[in-house]
């Protein structure tokens, strides 16, 4: 298996990975509010949006590392392809 074959492989899985992860966190914050009144009826509620709060909040370095590795590999991908054509040239 060639190298580039490799690079996109890697590059497809950290991106498909991150892309999933971002849909995740996107069904998971659809049901937050963005304004909550408590005036102790609602203790539900705000337990519902303290979870929610949690999911995110530990999903969130995920989809810091899996985002910047998809990066990192882009512009490996882009600078090779790069190096290759000065060479051609």
């Amino acid at each position: 298996m060639s190298m580039v074959l490799l690079m996109w492989i890697v590059w497809a899985g950290l991106a498909a990975t991150f892309l999933a992860l971002l849909a995740y966190r996107g069904t998971i914050t659809r049901y937050e509010e963005d304004q909550l009144f408590l005036n102790g009826v609602n203790g539900a509620s705000h337990q519902e949006q303290d979870e929610i709060i949690r999911k995110v909040n530990r999903l969130e370095p995920m989809v810091r590392v899996f985002g910047g590795a998809a990066g990192v590999m882009t512009v490996g991908i882009v600078s090779f392809y790069v190096w290759d054509a000065l060479q051609h040239l």
